[in-house]
């Protein structure tokens, strides 16, 4: 079993940044491929990043590609999400997902058994 709490949302200005971080409870944190989601109001999850057990390979929406970074800290059991140029269209619920031990951190929601309480984004225009 891993629990995830995420920390650093809030309200940013266009074009501003933020980095969302997320701890994970777990003795086998390189287990885990971990992603990050968000969820707008009225919107369906959507995947945003993933990192892969060893942070060796990454997957960016295309929305985020070239302004979000995923990065994982395997001696300090915690993944990260820096988030530059934000735009209005950013602002959402951004919840830290891993699937179960073993599996590759895909697109789906599905594939994913664990998750943190969620961190609000908002960016303002």
């Amino acid at each position: 079993q891993v629990q995830l709490v995420e920390s650093g949302g809030g309200l940013v200005q266009a074009g501003g940044s933020l980095r969302l971080s997320c701890a994970a409870s777990t003795r086998t944190f390189t287990s885990y491929a971990l992603g990050w989601f968000r969820q707008a109001p009225g919107k369906e999850r959507e995947i945003v990043a993933a990192i892969s057990w060893s942070g060796g390979a990454t997957y960016y929406a295309d929305s985020v590609k070239g302004r979000f970074t995923i990065s994982r800290d395997n001696a300090k059991n915690t993944v990260a999400l820096q988030m530059n140029s934000l735009k209005p269209e950013d602002t959402a619920v951004y919840y830290c997902a891993a699937p179960p031990a073993g599996r590759v951190a895909g697109k789906d929601s599905r594939e994913y058994e664990h998750w943190g309480q969620g961190t609000q984004v908002t960016v303002s225009s």
